[in-house]
């Protein structure tokens, strides 16, 4: 199974039976992640810059919570906010769990708070955390290493945050880096995972980032 980040919150995971993308966004935040026709488009909420499917064909689309089956991906939408005061500022925000190929895939969109214990018994384990770490208007870079200690994957992915002039709203990774103690992260350009490729403690792993518009 195959993660490649086109910057923002947009990954395609792409599996044997079946190719999700989460929350494109438009070319004005630097990035675009191109045309596609997939199975499954996943959105965490309605802002411009997580729904962008102009170019995005898919089979079914997912906004709300509940549990899904589709073409062997199993996917769990679980309701949350986009800040810390229930909604009130910045309105709900999905997050969306997958399992594919016996991975599993959680991707917060823009969290804006620690989880809750429902929220993470019904998130189940989780192998791969596709976590915000540029801040401002998302968990801090300090909250988000928190979240990975809640939710402790084996693999944590940083996403939403600035790159070389592109999303230049959000902070870099740098202090979610440091948050988490990391120094070196492992750089690819896409992650390839199986289920007995991943490691026996939390590692982050910084992606290249696709479809940049500059």
């Amino acid at each position: 199974m195959e993660i490649t980040w086109y910057g923002r919150a947009c990954f395609r995971l792409k599996g044997r039976d079946a190719t999700v993308i989460t929350d494109p966004s438009p070319p004005s935040t630097g990035f675009v992640a191109g045309k596609h026709e997939v199975d499954l488009l996943t959105i965490s909420h309605a802002h411009a810059d997580h729904s962008y499917t102009r170019s995005i064909t898919a089979s079914l689309t997912l906004t709300r919570p509940g549990e899904y089956e589709y073409r062997n991906v199993l996917v769990t939408g679980v309701r949350a906010f986009h800040d810390a005061v229930g909604g009130a500022e910045r309105g709900e925000n999905m997050i969306f769990a997958f399992e594919l190929e016996g991975v599993h895939i959680c991707h917060l969109g823009d969290l804006g708070h620690l989880l809750t214990e429902e929220q993470l018994s019904e998130l189940g384990p989780v192998d791969v955390l596709l976590v915000p770490a540029g801040g401002q208007f998302t968990v801090s870079p300090a909250l988000a290493a928190e979240v990975v200690a809640q939710v402790s994957p084996k693999l944590a992915i940083p996403m939403h945050f600035a790159v070389d002039g592109a999303s230049t709203d959000l902070l870099g990774p740098e202090r979610f880096l440091h948050e988490m103690a990391v120094a070196e992260p492992v750089r690819q350009p896409k992650a390839v995972v199986t289920s007995s490729s991943l490691p026996d403690e939390t590692q982050v792993v910084v992606l290249d980032a696709r479809g940049k518009t500059g």
